[in-house]
């Protein structure tokens, strides 16, 4: 066995490792579809303009993505040291989660599926 394999191995993946900014909500009880009408509004703004868009949309998604953006901004802040006024909404997207399955009665016995849809929804910040 080599010695220093493993520190090696933590160099090389510290080396590569993405330091923009970013925030994630995992489980968001919002379909991705719904999310990516809000995300898709933002995308490639500054956050100033991404705020304000979020803040007067009147979605149920923009609320989560409010909160979510403003993580971001204060991570940005906090851990890399960058200034709010040159940020801008590099990446944002939304994944599906797990969905919750439930069971609506009908009529005649029988049963229908009801999807409930989670996505998980990730934001990335970076400087001009």
């Amino acid at each position: 066995m080599a010695k220093g394999h493993r520190s090696k191995i933590k160099r090389e993946r510290n080396a590569v490792k993405d330091t923009r900014p970013s925030a994630k909500l995992s489980y968001a009880r919002v379909s991705v579809q719904k999310a990516c009408f809000v995300l898709d509004a933002i995308r490639g703004k500054d956050v100033t303009t991404a705020l304000a868009i979020v803040t007067y949309n009147p979605r149920y998604a923009s609320t989560l993505i409010e909160k979510l953006l403003k993580s971001a901004i204060a991570n940005a802040e906090n851990n890399n040291g960058m200034k709010a006024e040159n940020l801008y909404v590099e990446e944002c997207y939304a994944g599906s989660a797990p969905i919750m399955k439930r069971v609506k009665p009908r009529a005649q016995g029988r049963a229908y599926r009801i999807e409930k849809r989670m996505s998980n929804i990730t934001i990335v910040l970076n400087e001009r």
